[in-house]
């Protein structure tokens, strides 16, 4: 059996950790149109939880692995069942950490998505699209009216 290795950035964490691993559909907004993008991203307990309970989501699947499976020191691993033309999620290795940390608290969580197999039976939807570059711009508009004896003593 292989020694566990632990992380400089993260020394609480061992690459025979347990984390879940998901494949989002999101979008980007690119000279007004809007491009579908595949998107691997950690899903941490209470989410992962909320998601098998029917909630509608973009992740087609979830995989459990363990971090030194998808994190090789300063490497990604994209694991082989996910699309070659999936990319990996912004911050992907602190968020995965913090993933992982979830799953420590939450021993229980594990039993949800055994390590090794793939959940696939999400209520997946792209009604709500997840846009990963969206900006928002305040206008005068957004103000919110104040009652004019909002700031009087009375």
């Amino acid at each position: 059996m292989a020694t566990a290795v632990s992380y400089p950035n993260a020394p609480d964490l061992t690459s025979e950790d347990y984390v879940v691993i998901g494949l989002a559909t999101c979008f980007i907004k690119e000279d007004g149109e809007v491009h579908q993008v595949e998107v691997i991203e950690p899903i941490p307990s209470a989410a992962l939880e909320a998601l098998i309970k029917g909630i509608p989501t973009s992740y087609k699947f979830a995989c459990a692995t363990t971090l030194g499976t998808v994190v090789d020191g300063d490497t990604l691993q994209k694991p082989s069942h996910f699309p070659e033309t999936a990319q990996f999620s912004d911050e992907f290795v602190q968020r995965t950490f913090a993933a992982a940390r979830t799953y420590k608290r939450k021993e229980k969580a594990k039993s949800l998505v055994p390590i090794g197999t793939t959940y696939t039976d999400f209520q997946y939807s792209t009604e709500r699209k997840r846009v990963l570059n969206a900006t928002r711009v305040v206008t005068k508009e957004d103000n919110v009216k104040q009652h004019s004896h909002t700031h009087k003593v009375l």
